[in-house]
């Protein structure tokens, strides 16, 4: 028996992974006076009174919505809302093993973004947070961007968890190869929502210079090739032309082939099997080479380090350096929950990247992120997303 049949077999004994769990019993008829009729009307009449009180009488305090239409399952691709559940479940099981928060799975039957956004606007009054999942590019960007005004953080962790435990691999990996951050070239394999969430944070698009160093150039690569705002079909998409204008400052053309030249790094966030030696025998001295795509990673380990790889990561949890998401949206989470956020910022994104990348004392070529098994990782990031939203708020009352 295979993983994959292993797999099905514990989903059908379990019959799904979560449960509704009561925190307190019902054993006389005070107990039901106390929870439900006439104790809880008074409850109500409290959160009537003060919204922010549900945080403390209700489940609001510590829950979060995972919401997707199942448009882009990793490695699975569309395969809409019912198939979706599973992935959703095992995504709610990691944000209460690795930071206590409950998180329940809202798949939908549409993908539609204004139904979507609507959905979640109307649905944000039972929730801490909400947790955007597999959601189609363009679109995840369309839905995420007008949701950030609902009074709760909303967060596509596609995009944003990927590029954070990306940053952050990329400072250790920096650090090992002797390699200054602001002078790496780097070659971005996927334009969709996180190959779009990685460039503008290595650009720190959108960030405070301060606290955020640019990288000093990005390549990105797509199906067609470079990513270039002379290209036809780049002008008639909005939000690749964003991603052109930020991008390929030299507007070099061509192929992936073509953008290695030279390049400090490869991000790979995209399909498998399409790196090959000959491309990072192109690269700087000490290439950095993270091929994510699952299950196939762009290049295997083995066969990048033959090439002449310094440092190479992927998205398994079979080989070293697994670049995982777990590392980081439980305690990005957890922090703007323990904070009261309105939203994530830019800076509790960089925050949690630079605290991933402390959460490894001593990085080694084939330890540079800790082990996405490590539960002492979420409450560290969480500490530090805190404080910086928290400094941030104190900032803006400051100059009100």
């Amino acid at each position: 028996m295979d993983i994959y049949e292993e797999s099905v077999q514990l989903h059908k004994k379990l019959n799904g992974k979560l449960e509704v769990v009561s925190k307190t019993e019902i054993k006389d008829k005070k107990d039901l006076s106390l929870i439900y009729t006439p104790g809880v009307a008074e409850v109500c009449r409290i959160i009537d009174k003060d919204h922010e009180k549900a945080y403390e009488l209700t489940i609001k305090g510590n829950t979060v919505a995972i919401v997707s239409d199942g448009s882009a399952v990793l490695g699975l691709g569309n395969i809409g809302p019912y198939a979706a559940i599973p992935v959703m479940e095992g995504k709610a099981v990691l944000f209460k093993e690795y930071a206590g928060i409950n998180a329940f799975p809202i798949t939908v039957e549409t993908q539609n973004s204004f139904e979507v956004i609507n959905l979640v606007k109307n649905i944000a009054p039972v929730f801490a947070g909400i947790n955007l999942e597999d959601i189609s590019a363009p679109r995840c960007f369309e839905i995420e961007e007008a949701l950030q005004d609902i009074g709760i953080p909303v967060f596509h962790d596609d995009q944003h968890g990927t590029a954070i435990v990306l940053l952050a691999a990329l400072i250790n990996s920096a650090k090992l190869a002797g390699k200054d951050m602001r002078e790496l070239r780097v070659v971005i394999n996927g334009a969709g929502a996180a190959g779009t969430a990685i460039a503008q944070l290595l650009l720190c698009v959108g960030h405070n210079p301060d606290v955020c160093e640019p990288v000093k150039e990005i390549i990105v690569v797509d199906s067609k090739g470079i990513v270039t705002t002379k290209r036809a079909d780049i002008m008639e998409n909005p939000w690749k032309m964003r991603l052109a204008t930020i991008t390929n400052r030299n507007q070099v053309e061509g192929g992936l082939d073509d953008a290695m030249t030279g390049a400090d790094v490869f991000i790979g966030v995209s399909k498998g099997a399409l790196l090959t030696p000959k491309s990072i025998k192109k690269m700087d001295e000490k290439p950095i080479i993270f091929a994510m795509a699952n299950p196939t990673p762009e290049i295997m380990p083995d066969e990048a380090k033959e090439a002449g790889a310094f440092i190479v990561g992927t998205g398994r949890s079979d080989l070293p350096n697994q670049v995982n998401n777990v590392l980081a949206f439980p305690g990005v989470f957890l922090g703007a929950i323990q904070a009261r956020a309105h939203t994530i910022t830019n800076e509790m994104k960089i925050e949690a990247a630079f605290a991933l990348a402390e959460c490894v004392e001593k990085p080694t070529v084939d330890n540079i992120l800790p082990s996405p098994l490590d539960k002492t990782v979420a409450p560290k990031i969480a500490k530090r997303v805190s404080e910086v939203y928290k400094k941030g708020q104190e900032l803006l009352k400051n100059a009100s």
